[in-house]
């Protein structure tokens, strides 16, 4: 994958992760792109706005994609590395690739993911890690909610 297209489609992330901490959420947003590189969903991490534990930003993106035929081809793109409850909603439904903002703040499960097969971009983008340092920093219980510590 192009780096170029790779960080032109983060952005679509970062602007959902903006508006999650506008709401008063966690700053994680994520996209479902299709092979033809068209958004399929896009969504926030909305745990705190809807009171809703299983509502992360990748959860969120792949609702809004519906139903689709297959995932084959599809790319993932999200602010953060994936938790373990999306790396196997991606194993789960076939999904190709992931784009990963940065895996400095949380290390997720995107090495399990590429020993599995799925191809990993991971782009370590400044402002994805200044974003989740500074919320981090200004709500580490809640940042420990959000993990499970």
């Amino acid at each position: 994958m192009a780096p170029s297209s790779a960080r032109a489609w983060l952005g679509t992330a970062l602007a959902e992760a903006r508006a999650g901490l506008a709401e008063g959420g966690i700053p994680i947003g994520a996209a479902l792109y299709g092979a033809d590189g068209t958004v399929l969903g896009r969504g926030h991490n909305r745990r705190v706005q809807d009171g809703d534990p299983s509502t992360h930003a990748e959860t969120a993106a792949f609702r809004a994609a519906g139903r689709q035929r297959s995932y084959r081809g599809t790319t993932m793109v999200t602010t953060l590395s994936p938790c373990w409850y999306c790396s196997g909603l991606v194993r789960q439904f076939g999904i190709s690739r992931v784009i990963v903002g940065e895996a400095v703040t949380f290390h997720g499960g995107h090495d399990w993911l590429a020993e599995h097969g799925v191809e990993i971009v991971l782009l370590d983008d400044p402002e994805c890690v200044s974003l989740m340092r500074d919320f981090i920093r200004d709500n580490p219980a809640l940042w420990h909610e959000d993990i499970g510590e």
